[in-house]
């Protein structure tokens, strides 16, 4: 059985720029191990309109911030996993976790076509841009 993916993008709010969240099988994953305060990528990062978004997964391997506690990644650590594709199964994987929790997220499986129909969704929903 394959986890299931959907990824939200968070309005701006008074501290933070539209955010990037990440619900695997119906739980927020940056929540689950930052708490509350925390907060994911920001939109205007992960989601570049000139360019795919750095969720795409591919057959190479590569570590995707997820997530920062409130008081910064540059300061307590990032939330950070290894993304690679493997035919038609997405794997999230060797995960990196501030304050180095008492267990981090377990490996995840996706089917590579809910996965890559998710991250498509979400690049071309662009709402969350604000022209100033």
């Amino acid at each position: 059985m394959f986890d299931h993916l959907e990824i939200r993008v968070l309005p701006p709010g008074r501290r933070w720029a539209a955010q990037v969240r990440f619900w695997v099988n119906g739980e927020d994953v940056v929540e689950g191990v930052v708490d509350e305060g925390g907060r994911g990528p920001f939109a205007a990062d992960v989601l570049r309109a000139d360019q795919p978004s750095l969720l795409r997964a591919t057959s190479e391997a590569r570590r995707l911030e997820l997530g920062e506690p409130e008081c910064t990644g540059g300061c307590c650590g990032f939330l950070s996993v290894v993304v690679q594709r493997f035919g038609e199964i997405v794997q999230w994987s060797d995960w990196e976790a501030p304050f180095a929790p008492a267990s981090p997220p377990p490996e995840f499986h996706f089917d590579a076509g809910q996965y890559e129909a998710e991250v498509a969704r979400v690049e071309a929903e662009q709402r969350w841009q604000v022209n100033i």
